[in-house]
């Protein structure tokens, strides 16, 4: 009897344990699309449905030709249905031959949720990345 009392209790502290983990900061449900202009070099992050999300809670990571991009700044307002945010990922225009690949992140900071994780392949030459990073603006 004692030793059922003692493996129910861990079962219930176990889930209250794990419910109270559960309640801190949770992930936007959110439906983000991005889009890549070749003419200028910029990222197009479009918000076409769900959660509206503070911009502070966003950050923006583009890979190509194996270097990391981040976003230096946050945008100025809540992301919102119908809202679109650009960034310029690459200067010049030369340094990203056509089919390469460049992969896309979007991550909810205080959640560490990745909220948009795309993958493209160039239809034609890009810039060289950006390593100082980027600039988020409407778009």
């Amino acid at each position: 009897m004692v030793a059922i009392t003692v493996i129910l209790a861990a079962v219930i502290g176990t889930f209250v344990l794990g419910l109270g983990d559960s309640l801190g900061d949770s992930q936007p449900t959110a439906q983000l699309n991005a889009e890549i202009d070749y003419t200028n070099g910029n990222i197009t992050i479009e918000h076409a449905g769900g959660d509206s999300i503070e911009s502070e809670e966003l950050r923006v990571v583009v890979e190509l030709n194996g270097t990391t991009v981040e976003s230096n700044s946050t945008y100025a307002n809540r992301l919102s249905v119908g809202d679109s945010i650009t960034g310029s990922i690459v200067t010049g225009t030369t340094g990203t031959a056509a089919n390469s690949e460049v992969r896309v992140r979007v991550i909810h900071s205080s959640s560490d949720s990745i909220l948009l994780d795309r993958t493209f392949e160039t239809t034609s030459e890009l810039g060289s990345p950006n390593t100082s990073g980027f600039d988020l603006v409407a778009a």
